[in-house]
């Protein structure tokens, strides 16, 4: 008789014996694939669940919220602008009021959440706030065309109940709805009607923004003040700066070289931090930013040639499959060098 798989992945797992599935194999009750099989089951080790439930739970939250937008948007003659209003309210009013009450006492440290449903209903509770600040202005023109006031509320309570309960994805909110309050206070018709993008007040504001970021993770790690949202900040302000950078290549074309020589200051900046805090995730992003604006400066140079000829196309060629290869092979070393640090 041949014992199943799972059976005997169990009470290898359980018996905490690595010697009983080769007794049952030399016994002849398990046959020589299901031995195999067994013994990569039980190097891979006991699987956690813990990030796919995560996952799900937030696709829940996500969820909820965009079906009670979908259920306004379809009920709203139905219903009524003043029913669906006050139900929003009371559902965040109540996961506010669950939050107050069972969180656990502020610190300037790291503080974990009470129970598994802590987060989800915070989150849960300032989605459906953005959405009353959103209803009021869309139904109601609450705010008027004070566009950076409606901006600026969500973001303030945003930040508040980030630290007030420790919640980084909070405080990615918050950041996100920091820069639109920005972008819309600099250039609020360029932006809300005319979808001007490419402002050259929005890249300047952008840097601006960027490096605010910054500054504010290596101050909150400074003063240890809530020195683990550094990395939130760090990394939205790298990614604005890098992308404002590229933004300002193509705006401003002929003063692009000086823009690429900014951006790579800036990548030598988080160069060495990738070094100081070993971190190969800053030196994978810097990189791919450098090497898109360095294909954009390859190309730029390349453009001066005839390009009747076809000798410009096989070097613009040569150089992308090199420089491709050759920015895998300098990941993979890096990421060594790193590791040895």
């Amino acid at each position: 008789m041949t014992w199943s798989y799972f059976t005997l992945y169990l009470i290898t797992i359980f018996m905490m014996d690595n010697n009983t599935s080769e007794k049952l194999f030399s016994e002849g009750l398990v046959s020589e694939a299901s031995f195999k099989r067994i013994k990569l089951a039980a190097a891979a080790g006991i699987v956690s669940v813990f990030w796919e439930i995560k996952l799900l739970l937030y696709l829940g939250v996500l969820l909820l919220s965009g079906g009670l937008g979908i259920l306004v948007y379809k009920h709203i003659n139905t219903i009524g602008h003043n029913v669906i209003l006050i139900f929003l309210i009371l559902v965040t009013a109540g996961c506010f009021a669950y939050c107050f009450r069972f969180k656990k006492p502020f610190s300037v440290s790291k503080v974990d959440a009470p129970n598994v449903f802590f987060d989800y209903l915070l989150l849960l509770a300032c989605l459906l706030f953005l959405t009353i600040i959103a209803y009021l202005q869309f139904q109601y023109n609450f705010f008027g065309n004070r566009f950076g006031l409606a901006g600026f509320i969500p973001m303030t309570v945003l930040f508040l109940a980030a630290y007030y309960f420790d919640h980084i994805g909070i405080l990615c909110m918050a950041i996100t709805n920091l820069a639109a309050w920005m972008g819309i206070t600099v250039t609020p018709f360029e932006i809300l009607k005319e979808n001007d993008f490419n402002s050259t007040a929005v890249i300047l504001t952008g840097l601006v923004l960027g490096v605010l970021l910054i500054l504010i993770g290596l101050l909150s790690n400074k003063i240890n003040f809530k020195k683990h949202f550094q990395f939130t900040y760090t990394n939205f302000g790298m990614h604005i700066l890098f992308i404002c950078c590229i933004a300002a290549m193509f705006q401003f074309e002929q003063f692009y070289f000086l823009w690429f020589l900014l951006q790579l200051g800036i990548a030598i900046y988080f160069y060495i931090r990738a070094k100081t805090e070993r971190s190969f995730y800053f030196l994978l992003v810097l990189s791919l930013y450098t090497y898109f604006s360095l294909g954009f400066v390859v190309i730029r140079l390349l453009a001066l040639f005839n390009w009747n000829d076809l000798g410009p196309v096989y070097l613009g060629l040569i150089y992308f499959i090199g420089s491709g290869i050759g920015l895998v092979l300098f990941l993979i070393r890096s990421n060594k060098k790193i590791k040895n640090l």
